[in-house]
């Protein structure tokens, strides 16, 4: 979990860890869980200390910004700008470090559709905003097991290098998932939301199964760019979806 917390994020180093790239991957989703409910309290305090909904929502969706140092939105832009390119200029314009218009335009689509889902489900935030996170980085999980490898240099770092099957890399979010859908069970008391509560489970699964596979065949692959833009495409989409059931 510390190396996760080291490369996933822009939180201070553990002291006396060193961390191995190697299969940090299976930490991936507990940790968007967790940034997602820092996020969500963030979301409340401002919301219950006299800020208006709209402040709280941009400055949540910030917080995220912040804590990720936008390592998925700039896979997000890469990959649009590399999927619009066209198929021979693709890897070329995913490494390009320049943001080309379809990128661009993809941050501005997606950070709006976020705000208007944050600004819809409020009061829930505390359940949906943090499992969206834990699918978004799930879905990278499908993408490495299905998906070959595209490198932009010869000597690079993968994932894929160090892949024990899914099975075994995707158990620790597995029974994190499971001891978190016991505790809702428990907990929840609306059946409405208990209702919403085990849509968004099923969604979940749903999306972070599809996005990586529909991204993957689009451009034959995946690389750490793909990684970044479908944890971004999932969260958004369940959200959407989320926002619309609610």
């Amino acid at each position: 979990m510390a190396g996760s917390w080291i490369f996933y994020t822009t939180f201070p180093k553990i002291p006396f860890i060193k961390p191995e790239f190697r299969n940090i991957a299976q930490f991936a989703p507990p940790l968007g869980f967790f940034i997602g409910t820092i996020q969500s309290y963030i979301f409340i305090f401002l919301k219950e200390n006299s800020w208006s909904i709209y402040e709280s929502a941009l400055i949540c969706l910030a917080s995220g910004y912040l804590i990720t140092g936008g390592l998925h939105l700039d896979g997000l832009m890469d990959t649009f700008d590399g999927i619009f390119a066209g198929k021979k200029k693709r890897l070329k314009a995913m490494k390009d470090s320049k943001v080309g218009s379809f990128g661009v335009q993809s941050l501005v689509f997606i950070s709006l559709i976020q705000i208007a889902c944050l600004l819809k489900i409020q009061s829930q935030i505390i359940i949906v905003l943090p499992i969206c996170l834990f699918w978004g980085r799930f879905s990278n999980l499908f993408f490495i097991e299905k998906f070959q490898y595209m490198s932009y240099k010869k000597k690079s770092i993968s994932h894929k290098k160090f892949w024990n099957g899914f099975k075994k890399e995707s158990l620790i979010s597995i029974i994190f998932l499971l001891i978190f859908i016991i505790y809702q069970l428990v907990s929840i008391t609306s059946q409405a939301v208990l209702i919403n509560f085990l849509l968004l489970i099923f969604i979940g699964i749903f999306l972070s199964y599809s996005i990586p596979n529909i991204l993957g065949n689009k451009i034959g692959g995946f690389n750490g760019d793909a990684c970044g833009a479908s944890v971004v495409l999932v969260e958004t989409s369940m959200l959407f979806m989320h926002s619309i059931l609610l």
